[in-house]
């Protein structure tokens, strides 16, 4: 009898080791996997608060380029700021000594662009300056053609007006025009 004894203790003992490497086996795999998932969630919160940073980041520049966004705009004129271009044109000529007036506007849909005739009359230097005054506007200018001449008339009339008077007749392309 004492030969059965320790064989079924042993036998039992066996058992309980198996059970127990089976039960270690399982709770090791268990907690691998919980684990990965943290792991996974973990990154899964970094690049969620990455995320939120840039975006902070973003909103951060487009706060401090606002001022800078806007004055950028002022030099592009859209469809609806035509009016207020073509002011802007007119008083740069009496800034130069000038008189400006616009004969012509075109708006092209197949291509992009503000067509504008323009007639200016003066001296020659204050259409000089007039013509500096356009290539230095805000806008974005191309200057098709500038037809410039000098105003026949009487010698007197000339005489007594002091400097001859000058005409002059410019087609402008502003090149920033936003449809």
């Amino acid at each position: 009898m004492q030969n059965k004894f320790p064989k079924i203790q042993l036998i039992l003992s066996t058992i309980f080791f198996v059970f127990s490497c089976l039960i270690f086996v399982f709770f090791y795999r268990f907690i691998n996997n919980k684990n990965q998932e943290l792991q996974l969630k973990e990154i899964e919160w970094q690049n969620e608060a990455l995320r939120r940073d840039e975006i902070k980041t973003l909103e951060h520049s487009i706060k401090a380029v606002e001022s800078e966004r806007q004055q950028l705009e002022t030099h592009f004129a859209q469809k609806s700021d035509v009016v207020p271009f073509l002011d802007t044109i007119e008083e740069l000529a009496p800034k130069a000594g000038a008189k400006a007036e616009i004969t012509s506007v075109d708006v092209f849909t197949a291509r992009t662009g503000l067509y504008v005739g323009l007639k200016a009359s003066g001296t020659f230097s204050s259409l000089y300056k007039f013509l500096v005054l356009l290539e230095n506007s805000p806008y974005e200018l191309e200057f098709l053609s500038t037809d410039m001449h000098i105003e026949t008339g009487s010698d007197e009339s000339q005489k007594t007006a002091g400097a001859p008077k000058w005409n002059a007749v410019f087609k402008i392309k502003l090149l920033s025009f936003i449809q």
